[in-house]
């Protein structure tokens, strides 16, 4: 099973495997996880995702996985999708060892990520 790991501006590797998946906007594309560069987190329930240096990916979760966690805490993705990750379902992340489940995903447009809040933006 391949995993990618992400942490402040590093994609790493875990246990020395290289990383490929998929993921996708809330508009219907898939978008492919190997161009994710980095993660905010904007609350207890919203990670922001850089894709590619062009694009912001939005991801809901539900619970409290996100509560207490910093933008410097490593993003553990399992590619368990064979590459495509399509649906909020598909998503496999775990923070701190605890599994997130994600409950909605949106690529943003250029005006909403020219409006997050100073920090927040990937």
């Amino acid at each position: 099973m391949k995993r990618l790991v992400l942490a402040g501006v590093t994609v790493a590797t875990v246990l020395g495997v290289a990383m490929s998946a998929n993921a996708q906007s809330g508009d219907g594309q898939c978008v492919r996880t190997q161009f994710l560069r980095n993660h905010t987190v904007g609350d207890n329930h919203t990670l922001y995702f850089d894709y590619d240096g062009r694009d912001v990916v939005k991801l809901t979760t539900s619970g409290n996985c996100l509560a207490a966690v910093t933008s410097s805490d490593p993003i553990v993705l399992k590619d368990r999708s064979a590459g495509q990750i399509c649906k909020p379902i598909d998503w496999d992340i775990r923070v701190r060892g605890i599994p997130c489940m994600v409950t909605g995903m949106t690529k943003l447009t250029p005006a909403e990520v020219a409006a997050l809040p100073k920090g927040k933006r990937p």
